[in-house]
């Protein structure tokens, strides 16, 4: 399926800015390519043939990685009819980028047992979950990359070999005391310097990019799109707790994506011990999925994060600061800006007392109390409807939130709860009453009938028909 991005989005040495990622950072540029490999198999629609499901191209890119040179690219190219490669796990290594050109599919292997980190658990259902490795991972290894105008497949949606079951369908299973085995589709764990650029991300069993314990990630003009009732597909997850590196998350630019999730669109997390910080996600569009998100786990502390020109589409949430007294820390210093919402059932949702039923663990102390303080919304339109939840913990341990010209575009159309919770309002028509709430600052006097421009919003720039599969049940 090919893009219809619009071409200004890679116009050259774009920079972002004003950021909190403390680098100066630019538009990457695709390397010239260290070894090209000729694909071999086809594409049919948007699966494989039955017959090609067994002819792995996993070791021939695993060799052509471990030797290409650093600041080269393994290219994976078409050649006529020959569209598509086919791979099991397999690992990035330092300096080396995966280029995907525009017209190939680089598809996951259906076969739960070429994921398993414990003979026979990937794709089963078990108290811990986590069974999986990676369709690709990255450990420890600084300035590895993946770009390209071309499509890696998870293929989330499609049977399991040797099963009459998608990984999709065994997610939904595991909930809500057990968890899934599904694999991710991107790990970066302790890489410096990571970037994703131009490539798109699709159908992945679990989520799609995971990245923590490293200090540089650039995702630039990258697409994700599932399903919106694919469960656990988040779309990229920063921080996030398993594989737990022991390092902080530092230095992250999510810009110019468009992502179409099952679960969190952007998720910032930190295990306990390891901070999150100097985050930026700016000029982006989100649409289905659990917003941009914060949490569970936020042991670690979150903090300097900026949000900026984000358009959020058809979200089941918009904003959602999530954690509990098993995976709370401190998340403080959080400003969204310039962001317009609508048709989402919880727009503004910030929850201390979030049921997380057990899908991530912070060790085995239950008592990490959210305190969440200093998050800021400014100039914030919200169209659709819905319920605004502003939940702190206990009264010590407030939540603490500045809105500033933050507009509903009927009031009365929502629902709004609070509790525990220091309130700074400026030119905004949300009305905040509750147990134990203070509200300082100046309402708006008005509703306004017309909101910000709507014409920020776009469709999402594929077709979502290549999310369903002929063999789906």
């Amino acid at each position: 399926m090919k893009s219809i991005l619009p071409a200004l989005l890679f116009s050259a040495a774009v920079v972002v800015a004003p950021a909190q990622d403390t680098r100066h950072v630019i538009e990457p540029v695709f390397p010239a390519a260290g070894i090209v490999l000729i694909a071999r198999l086809t594409a049919q629609g948007t699966t494989l043939a039955e017959p090609d499901e067994t002819n792995l191209d996993t070791a021939r890119i695993q060799e052509a990685l471990d030797r290409c040179p650093p600041g080269r690219a393994v290219e994976l190219k078409s050649d006529g009819a020959h569209d598509a490669f086919l791979t099991a796990p397999i690992e990035l290594r330092a300096g080396v980028t995966l280029l995907i050109d525009r017209g190939v599919v680089l598809f996951g292997s259906r076969n739960p047992r070429d994921y398993d980190l414990l003979p026979g658990v990937c794709g089963t259902i078990t108290e811990r979950g986590h069974g999986c490795t990676a369709l690709i991972t990255g450990t420890n290894v600084a300035s590895t990359a993946i770009m390209g105008d071309g499509i890696i497949d998870g293929r989330g949606g499609e049977r399991m070999l040797g099963q009459d079951l998608t990984w999709w369908q065994l997610a939904a299973q595991g909930r809500p005391h057990a968890l899934q085995n599904n694999p991710r589709m991107i790990v970066f764990a302790g890489c410096d310097n990571a970037v994703l650029y131009r490539i798109q991300l699709r159908n992945s069993p679990n989520f799609h990019v995971s990245y923590s314990g490293g200090d540089g990630f650039t995702v630039w003009g990258v697409i994700i799109g599932v399903p919106a009732n694919a469960h656990n597909a988040d779309g990229i997850d920063i921080g996030q707790p398993w594989p737990v590196v022991p390092r902080a998350t530092t230095n992250v630019t999510v810009t110019h994506t468009f992502i179409h999730a099952g679960d969190d669109i952007v998720a910032l997390k930190a295990p306990l011990g390891y901070l999150t910080s100097h985050v930026t996600v700016a000029h982006n569009h989100f649409y289905t999925g659990h917003g941009m998100s914060i949490g569970s786990a936020t042991s670690g502390g979150v903090t300097a994060v900026r949000v900026f020109d984000l358009t959020i589409d058809g979200a089941a949430n918009a904003f959602h600061i999530k954690s509990n007294v098993k995976l709370g820390g401190y998340v403080h210093d959080v400003q969204f800006d310039d962001v317009l919402v609508r048709n989402s059932r919880n727009p503004l949702f910030i929850e201390t007392h979030y049921d997380s039923s057990g899908h991530e663990v912070d060790g085995d102390d239950p008592h990490h109390p959210p305190q969440f303080t200093d998050i800021r919304f400014n100039d914030v339109s919200i169209q659709g409807g819905g319920k605004i939840t502003l939940d702190g913990f206990d009264a010590a341990h407030r939540l603490g939130v500045t809105l500033r010209h933050v507009m509903l575009d009927r009031p009365d159309a929502y629902q709004v709860v609070a509790d525990h919770a220091d309130l700074k309002f400026e030119g905004c028509n949300i009305p905040a009453t509750g147990e134990d709430v203070t509200v300082t600052g100046a309402a708006a006097a008005t509703a306004v009938a017309s909101l910000a421009s709507t014409d920020r919003f776009v469709p999402f720039p594929v077709a979502l028909s290549v999310f369903d599969n002929p063999r789906k049940p």
